[in-house]
């Protein structure tokens, strides 16, 4: 059984946002895949306890993240900065003594824990380096920075924190002996930031709950559901753009879009004494009624990149998807041809005008996306194959190049 370490911001509880499902069950997956696995990070806040049922060892970091203001100083971006904490240095100063078969790290903010670990990387038995990514961030900064429409101040920190995350993320890619990618894509850019690295795609699994859901019917009112987590800056700027797309169009058909996820409270005002087709209902405890009455799902993401998690609870939820078409990133053709995709926000506005009312096609379009992704995101397949790189790695240890002078002192 193979000895593993997953270095991870914070628990990743409750399960209730991409990043913390991803990094939760690809962790849990590997630990059943029949690694013996450490995971170390901040408690999760609020208290929340990692489940009994996991084969995870849990190691807590004492006290907070630095706050925004400090981290804001530092040459670091500011999710690597504000973790980076004494305490925490000085855990991982710790485990770097003990004998690992692999170390994982989760998100490219954790990328200055690597240091100690290089220093021994010249040992007999130093364990193999994997990187954990959940986006090509570079990218998915680059988009934020293009499309941000709010103030130049906010603007101008943005592109100060795109700059950062370029400079640490290709650092890591290429000191590493294993980068994890969410998609095809993705893998594609780490393999132009760091030719000598080896990828493997792991786009996530579907652990949720999979409807029943009879077919859709023209009784049905005209709901058109938008799940996520707004309180992220590109979350909250494409929700934005797409209400201010969408909203008058949709009061015109008699459409109404339904807003699902936790936002600002400014935001929320914002969406609130502007629109007359958008209800915002906050957090929700269950989504499921919310989509058993209605036509559509939306992912309308100008912005970021990587794979969409709402997407398997769209279509495991017998919903029908329309989606900007470069949104669809992972995702494979048999599922795409079963969505509505298109390139920009006015068409895609139009597309769902226009096909609203057309229930039997949109019945075609969920059951054919079901039907494609039931053997397609089973967890458990993903842990295999993160073990399976990660021993294909341990066979080619002996050739591995030293890291990059000076990388030390760059990721503290």
């Amino acid at each position: 059984m193979s000895r593993g370490l997953w270095i991870s911001r914070a628990f990743p509880f409750p399960l209730d946002t991409g990043d913390r499902i991803y990094t939760g069950q690809l962790m849990k997956a590997v630990a059943e895949a029949g690694a013996q696995l450490t995971v170390v990070g901040f408690p999760a806040r609020p208290p929340h306890m990692p489940p009994s049922d996991w084969p995870i060892r849990w190691l807590g970091v004492p006290g907070e993240p630095h706050g925004t203001a400090r981290s804001l100083l530092s040459t670091m971006p500011l999710v690597a900065a504000s973790h980076a904490t004494l305490e925490y240095r000085q855990q991982i100063e710790a485990l770097a003594s003990e004998a690992w078969d692999f170390v994982v790290f989760d998100q490219y903010g954790m990328g200055w824990a690597m240091a100690p670990f290089l220093r021994r990387q010249s040992h007999a038995g130093a364990p193999v380096l994997v990187h954990v990514a959940h986006d090509h961030e570079a990218s998915v900064y680059a988009s934020l920075v293009r499309g941000f429409k709010g103030s130049k101040l906010r603007h101008l920190g943005l592109w100060q924190n795109w700059l950062k995350t370029g400079r640490i993320e290709r650092r890591i890619v290429r000191n590493v002996d294993l980068v994890t990618a969410i998609t095809p894509e993705d893998a594609a850019r780490f393999a132009v930031d760091a030719p000598g690295t080896a990828s493997v795609v792991l786009t996530p699994g579907y652990g949720g709950a999979v409807s029943n859901r009879p077919a859709l019917h023209r009784d049905l009112p005209r709901h058109v559901v938008m799940v996520g987590n707004y309180n992220w800056v590109a979350k909250s700027e494409n929700l934005r753009q797409f209400v201010r797309a969408a909203d008058e169009a949709f009061h015109q058909r008699g459409i109404t879009l339904h807003v699902i996820g936790s936002m600002s409270q400014a935001l929320a005002a914002e969406l609130r004494g502007s629109t007359r087709a958008t209800v915002l209902h906050g957090f929700v405890d269950d989504v499921a009624p919310h989509f058993a009455q209605a036509r559509l799902a939306v992912v309308p993401e100008e912005m970021g990149g990587g794979f969409k998690l709402k997407y398997l609870d769209y279509i495991f939820g017998r919903v029908p998807v329309a989606s900007l078409t470069h949104a669809t990133a992972g995702l494979p053709e048999s599922i795409r041809q079963a969505m509505i995709c298109r390139k920009g926000l006015p068409a895609l506005v139009q597309a769902i005008v226009e096909q609203i009312d057309d229930v039997q096609a949109l019945d075609t379009m969920q059951r054919s996306a079901f039907d494609a992704a039931q053997a397609l995101y089973r967890w458990r397949d993903r842990g295999e194959a993160l073990l399976a790189a990660i021993a294909a790695q341990r066979a080619r240890r002996s050739g591995r190049a030293m890291p990059a002078p000076g990388l030390e002192a760059a990721l503290r």
